[in-house]
């Protein structure tokens, strides 16, 4: 666990959410803004789509020389030939791992596939491509077909094991014990391909790391198909506070970012998104608040700070006389006792009929209404 690769992937799975699709000036830009935020590794596009596709690929390659970008192809020479000429430095090569898919999708049976998977790797190799196997839907293959892949993509040369949840199934117990069980056979880089269907993706992905995985696929806000990707801004911090890891991410650009990619996929970010959501460093409870008032570490495990941001405290049906108090001396106002109590069954009524909590201004309103001219506010107000 020394170092973690974070791969991202919002400019490929990412763009596959439904009703999401990137122009090509915002791929661009989501690319540089993901490279300044400190992810030098992407996954940028599939060339199976198109010459307009391709065109993408090559501008982010063109804008990004330094970045060490990925193609996704399928088992197929021509693609792989188009990802070189784009300028790739990685092909990952999605392989159905599970019976099911390769009976429904390819219809072709292992010892087949493995054969031409030998020749598509050393075609990339020869064309100077690092190669990760995307074992698709691995969660659903048994570990000995996992490690048959593995051995025949070791003995081809292929750098990378990609580990696909990719219908979002696994649990973080499972997950360690089957990465577990791969790195005792795989010697080379192991990504882990979370999905979020069990709102899991982030532990998961956590969960491979601490059993061995070197490489992480991830999108800005969990984007993907379904329920979405791992979150990068969860599994960054993640890395970091809960596994000591360094991944180069500067923290406080993530929000920034997180509103580029939302804006560009015409996604709003929710409230309660975790890290960069616009109420998770707000507070309104009074036991919580009165505690905050005296120690901001007593509800606060992560410091906004690092995110470049700034904790808040609002008034609602949940607020106590201490909040009250905290909240209107950051206005200004200087309350007695009396108007305390005066105001605090007003903003839990306003709370209750506005399914909100009340603005600034708002309050000031109420103030007024309840306890006189804003003239009465302190000196210097």
């Amino acid at each position: 666990m020394a170092s973690v690769v974070i791969n991202d992937t919002t400019l490929r799975d990412g763009e596959q959410s439904p009703g999401v699709a990137f122009r090509a000036s915002e791929k661009v830009a989501l690319a540089q803004a993901l490279y300044e935020t400190g992810i030098t590794a992407l996954e940028v596009g599939t060339p199976a789509m198109g010459d307009e596709e391709r065109t993408r690929m090559q501008l982010v390659r063109r804008h990004l020389p330094a970045a060490t970008l990925m193609a996704w192809c399928r088992m197929n020479r021509d693609e792989i030939q188009q990802s070189a000429d784009l300028g790739m430095d990685w092909v990952d090569i999605s392989l159905p791992a599970s019976d099911k898919l390769r009976q429904y999708k390819l219809r072709e049976p292992l010892p087949r596939l493995l054969e031409r998977l030998t020749t598509l790797i050393e075609q990339a190799k020869t064309l100077g491509l690092q190669v990760c196997i995307g074992c698709e839907d691995a969660s659903r293959a048994s570990d000995l077909t996992l490690l048959t892949i593995a051995d025949t993509a070791q003995q081809a040369g292929a750098q990378r094991l990609r580990f696909a949840d990719t219908l979002g199934i696994l649990d973080p117990f499972t997950t360690a014990t089957r990465i577990g069980t791969l790195r005792q056979r795989w010697a080379g880089e192991i990504e882990m391909h979370a999905h979020n269907d069990l709102g899991l993706a982030t532990a998961n992905t956590l969960a491979a790391v601490r059993a061995g995985a070197t490489s992480v696929n991830t999108t800005v806000l969990g984007l993907g198909e379904r329920a979405g990707n791992a979150a990068l801004e969860t599994v960054a911090l993640g890395l970091h506070r809960c596994l000591d890891i360094d991944c180069g991410v500067h923290f406080a650009r993530l929000p920034a970012l997180c509103q580029q990619v939302a804006d560009a996929a015409l996604r709003p970010i929710d409230a309660q998104q975790p890290l960069v959501g616009a109420q998770v460093f707000t507070h309104e409870s009074g036991v919580h608040v009165a505690a905050l008032l005296r120690d901001r570490d007593s509800y606060q495990a992560i410091d906004p700070a690092l995110m470049g941001r700034e904790y808040r405290l609002v008034l609602g049906k949940h607020s106590g006389r201490k909040a009250v108090d905290g909240v209107f001396a950051r206005m200004g106002y200087r309350l007695d006792a009396l108007q305390i109590e005066l105001l605090l069954p007003a903003i839990r009524r306003f709370a209750e009929s506005w399914k909100r909590t009340p603005k600034d201004y708002e309050l000031v309103a109420i103030y007024d209404e309840l306890c006189g001219s804003a003239a009465q506010q302190a000196a210097g107000s």
